[in-house]
């Protein structure tokens, strides 16, 4: 049976905002201020890409969703540990994030650089604990393995090192890619890999299709990006419009032109629905997350 992500996605953005709230600390403690700026940055707003990547991805290939909450949460907890030390001063220093102050604008540099640090370390005690996650060990550790990878020097840490680097330069295009790759790619190639190494009997040419998927959306997630900040408005997207362009970062529009990059963003979504090909109607909301990915206006 078709499932579209139109019909899923409110039941799987509250099922996702219900499960952070579980794990993360009540306001109303010891260290408030610091447990409020955590949930703060993490409940009430953002796309929810990589839970819903895991969602989907789950329900491609037959799973029980229960088992895949904890990745979902860990994976988001993850993206907004980065976006909170992404927006600080001495990194992208940003003012506006999802529609509102940054972190650290809401609570300060040291708190917000605390919850980040927090949430990174909150996202690996949720794939180390979670009771409703498989028994198996050995799938446990290669979620945690695969996360790791991603948030470090070879995935996100490693692409914002390059990102700092390369303000003012020229990049070659793939220089610029491989940025990317790191910087964005590998978290939403983790979320889908994650669940997909759930499934411990997945045939390996789908567990092949769903990485080359989820490395096409990365990328094209990314250029998307690159193209709002000309095309898209301050309010519609919720964070400042030509950040990228003010701050003299390389860009895809920067690099190969916006007429260009947008044939390259289509390019990428056809590969990405190629890399499907094996999958039946299942996989209609993976499918549905590579057009929302191209499409996006914030």
């Amino acid at each position: 049976m078709t499932t579209s992500l139109t019909q899923v996605m409110p039941t799987w953005l509250a099922r996702i905002e219900d499960r952070l709230a579980h794990w993360l600390p009540p306001q109303k403690r010891y260290n408030a201020t610091f447990h409020e700026a955590m949930r703060y940055s993490t409940l009430d707003g953002g796309k929810r890409i990589r839970p819903l990547l895991i969602y989907a991805t789950g329900t491609a290939t037959g799973q029980n969703l229960d088992e895949l909450d904890g990745p979902a949460c860990a994976v988001e907890m993850i993206h907004v540990y980065s976006l909170i030390h992404d927006d600080l001063p001495c990194m992208d220093d940003d003012d506006l994030r999802r529609g509102k102050p940054t972190c650290h604008k809401a609570f300060g540099e040291a708190t917000a650089v605390l919850a980040g640090d927090a949430l990174q370390a909150l996202a690996f005690k949720i794939l180390a604990t979670d009771p409703a996650m498989t028994s198996d060990p050995a799938i446990r550790l290669n979620m945690i393995a695969t996360i790791a990878t991603a948030a470090g020097y070879q995935g996100m840490a490693g692409g914002q090192a390059i990102d700092l680097n390369s303000v003012g330069k020229k990049l070659s295009l793939i220089e610029l890619e491989e940025m990317h790759i790191y910087k964005t790619g590998e978290l939403i190639r983790a979320a889908v890999n994650m669940a997909a190494s759930n499934r411990a009997d997945l045939p390996p040419e789908q567990a092949q299709g769903l990485n080359h998927y989820a490395e096409c959306i990365g990328l094209a997630f990314q250029i998307r990006d690159d193209i709002l900040d000309i095309e898209g408005d301050t309010e519609t997207l919720g964070k400042q419009s030509g950040a990228d362009q003010a701050l003299g970062k390389p860009t895809f529009p920067d690099i190969i032109g916006l007429k260009e990059s947008k044939i390259r963003l289509r390019e990428l979504h056809q590969q990405a629905l190629t890399a499907l090909e094996s999958f039946d109607d299942k996989a209609d909301t993976l499918r549905d997350i590579a057009n929302y990915i191209v499409d996006r206006v914030r």
